[in-house]
């Protein structure tokens, strides 16, 4: 039987794979899921339907010329590689062309453009796909992610 410490769950996803854990207590299924993002069979997506919205809001403002500076809407990020992309835009046309501050754990932090389905292919070295911060919330606007991460080198949580 195994059980719910850790050594006992990389034991049993070793040997079954990536599955769910859903534990028993008194012979009754508990609601909650244990274990880490590893053990998820599903990917989860880059960005939620609210967020696309935003992101091609913004990039709409931006494809017309506006001189805006947008909360970040989305922040994407490989666990086992550093990198990480603070998206604040999607471009109109493609529909598939971000725009924000990409920081690829190099201390290089810097404004560009990424395409999502380059990041949705994207695996760490230890085979982790990029995921979402599902819990980001931007509290500055882009340029000041900007100046805080060319001078610490990294992107701020």
């Amino acid at each position: 039987m195994y059980g719910f410490d850790g050594l006992r769950n990389r034991a049993f996803a070793r040997k079954h794979g990536p599955v769910f854990v859903v534990p028993r207590f008194d012979g009754k299924l508990c609601p909650c899921i244990l274990g880490f993002v590893e053990f998820l069979t599903m990917a989860q997506p880059l960005t939620t339907a609210d967020e696309r919205a935003q992101l091609l809001a913004n990039g709409t403002a931006r494809a017309a010329g506006q001189s805006i500076d947008p909360l970040p809407v989305v922040r994407l990020f490989t666990p086992d590689a550093h990198a990480t992309w603070l998206l604040a835009a999607l471009d109109p046309a493609d529909g598939d062309t971000a725009y924000g501050l990409i920081d690829l754990g190099i201390r290089m932090p810097a404004l560009g453009t990424v395409k999502l389905s380059d990041l949705a292919a994207i695996v760490g070295p230890q085979q982790r796909p990029v995921l979402r911060d599902l819990y980001f919330r931007a509290s500055r606007p882009l340029s000041e992610y900007v100046r805080l991460a060319q001078r610490d080198g990294s992107i701020p949580d």
